[in-house]
């Protein structure tokens, strides 16, 4: 009977925790995609498309629907935490943390310290967080 309650609390707990990340489920990604066109809703691009937070997940954002939008990978990576696309200097997002710096999970104090704007090897973002004014970490 123990073995029961447990199993039935990891479930529970490890449902509650996947409810509040930042993944985005397949029926959202397919309803985004019908919603936008399938074209990135800064530069019109059909190409290296991303699911992106309207709303910045660090500043609270959710994964409904109605908070993503399709961007290619320019546009998102240009975006960033922010509002808005660097390279076309077009608006794409709203309440973008509105100038407040963002703290880890881990480290709920105050800090400057921010996601530095890098990218790997493999073109992902990197997901080191840095306090340089440059705003990125020493590996780049």
């Amino acid at each position: 009977m123990k073995n029961i309650y447990l199993i039935l609390s990891l479930i529970l707990f490890s449902v509650s925790c996947f409810a509040q990340s930042r993944y985005v489920s397949q029926t959202t990604k397919k309803v985004v995609f019908a919603r936008d066109g399938g074209i990135c809703q800064c530069c019109g691009s059909y190409e290296n498309l991303e699911y992106d937070h309207i709303s910045p997940y660090s500043c609270g954002g959710n994964s409904d629907a109605s908070n993503i939008q399709l961007l290619c990978r320019e546009c998102n990576r240009s975006k960033s935490n922010s509002c808005y696309c660097k390279l076309h200097h077009k608006k794409v997002g709203i309440n973008c943390c509105e100038g407040k710096t963002t703290t880890t999970k881990y480290n709920q104090s105050s800090s400057t310290a921010s996601q530095c704007s890098g990218t790997t090897k493999k073109g992902a973002r990197c997901k080191n967080r840095t306090k340089s004014s440059s705003g990125r970490c020493h590996h780049h």
